[in-house]
């Protein structure tokens, strides 16, 4: 193993932070390749559809599991090491998905899944540590890495379980993990570690950086309400598109995933405005744009082109936040970057589980009509909170 040592001061090269997006996004898209395919799995194993949906809400369960139990590790242990560990963990795992017989045991791999996935949260504290003056231009590429990953995943399984079958899919996975493993291996430093005490006063000094600091505090909330509008979009989305007057079917609505990609490209740019000193308007124009998109969508639902501006603008809008607010909380304490960052992320993934519930709940009480209110009101919650921000500041 190369265990070459970098200081916080060093830069990671080009190569070096396009391999750890890669590697991010193929570590979180695992605990989103089952949703389009549910109908095979479920007919594998002869259970309903709604059934093998535990699947999916187990991986979420254990990726939350992960947030809050290993990526604090990333202060006290080697992170390359951790990184190395969790991906070996996740080649067995993928590898064994289509090897099981008995559907309980998809569950129990299904949570091993999201637990071990959490090696992209590992990732991000480690690029920012290694990043120097650039630590949002490259936060933000990695981020979009994970963006990606969420979008595509649904459209690589849809494809390859209709070339192939379903379980093709995650031995493929397994693949790339492998691949993902190399890269790690070879290419990435050894940094070590800062946090020298027990694991419990580890996983509590994670909760003292929320108390510590205010910044947090907002920056969590902030993140969680923009990713549950994203959530909340892309979940009921499908159910807009399958209906009057689009009758979409699902290879066509895959392709907004595809137009979502597109947009979270531009977060890279925006993470490079931040490392400026321009975080506060970056975050406010982002809400405009967030705000813009939620309210197109509500009031033109029947127009082709208002979704479109609607998957650009929302995409945009929340990697903007989300990307500026990384490279902010990774300002307050270089030393406790993997807590921090535990912290951040917890609120990330609990906001966008909670999006996609309200989501639902809207689409079952009123249709679209509830739900484009409700990307209004959390949009442009998001909108005065930015506000706020900026009048303090000033």
């Amino acid at each position: 193993m190369s265990d070459i040592s970098l200081s916080p001061e060093s830069q990671l090269s080009k190569s070096q932070v396009l391999g750890m997006a890669v590697v991010a996004g193929i570590c979180v898209s695992n605990i989103y390749y089952a949703q389009p395919i549910l109908h095979q799995i479920a007919e594998t194993f002869k259970v309903t559809e709604s059934k093998m949906g535990i699947m999916v809400g187990l991986g979420q369960v254990g990726y939350g599991a992960g947030l809050l139990t290993l990526v604090p590790l990333g202060d006290k242990v080697n992170r390359k090491k951790l990184i190395l560990i969790l991906l070996a963990i996740l080649f067995c795992i993928l590898a064994g998905i289509g090897m099981v017989s008995n559907y309980y045991f998809i569950f129990l791999f299904s949570l091993l899944l999201g637990l071990t996935a959490v090696a992209a949260q590992v990732i991000l504290p480690m690029a920012a540590e290694l990043s120097g003056n650039e630590k949002g231009k490259n936060v933000g590429i990695i981020f979009t890495g994970i963006l990606v990953g969420i979008l595509m995943a649904r459209v690589f399984s849809g494809y390859i379980s209709e070339w192939s079958n379903w379980k093709m899919v995650y031995y493929i996975s397994a693949g790339f993990t492998i691949l993902c493993l190399a890269f790690v291996y070879f290419k990435l430093p050894s940094v070590q570690p800062t946090f020298s005490e027990s694991y419990l006063k580890l996983i509590s000094s994670s909760f003292y950086q929320l108390k510590r600091f205010p910044q947090l505090r907002l920056y969590a909330l902030m993140g969680g309400i923009a990713f549950s509008i994203f959530c909340s979009f892309w979940t009921t989305l499908t159910f807009l598109l399958i209906e009057k007057p689009y009758n979409y079917s699902s290879d066509t609505i895959g392709l907004f995933g595809m137009l979502g990609i597109a947009g979270a490209l531009i977060a890279p740019m925006i993470g490079k405005a931040s490392d400026k000193g321009g975080s506060n308007k970056t975050q406010l124009i982002a809400s405009v744009i967030l705000l813009a998109g939620s309210v197109s969508i509500y009031l033109f639902p029947g127009y082709l082109l208002s979704i479109i501006l609607a998957v650009i603008c929302i995409d945009v809008g929340v990697q903007s936040i989300q990307v500026t607010n990384v490279a902010l909380i990774y300002r307050l304490d270089q030393k406790a970057n993997s807590r921090i960052n535990t912290i951040y992320m917890t609120s990330y993934f609990a906001g966008g589980a909670l999006g996609t519930f309200i989501g639902l709940r809207c689409w079952e009480m009123g249709g679209w009509n509830y739900v484009g209110i409700q990307l209004v009101v959390f949009s442009l919650i998001v909108f005065l909170m930015n506000i706020f921000k900026t009048v303090k500041s000033n």
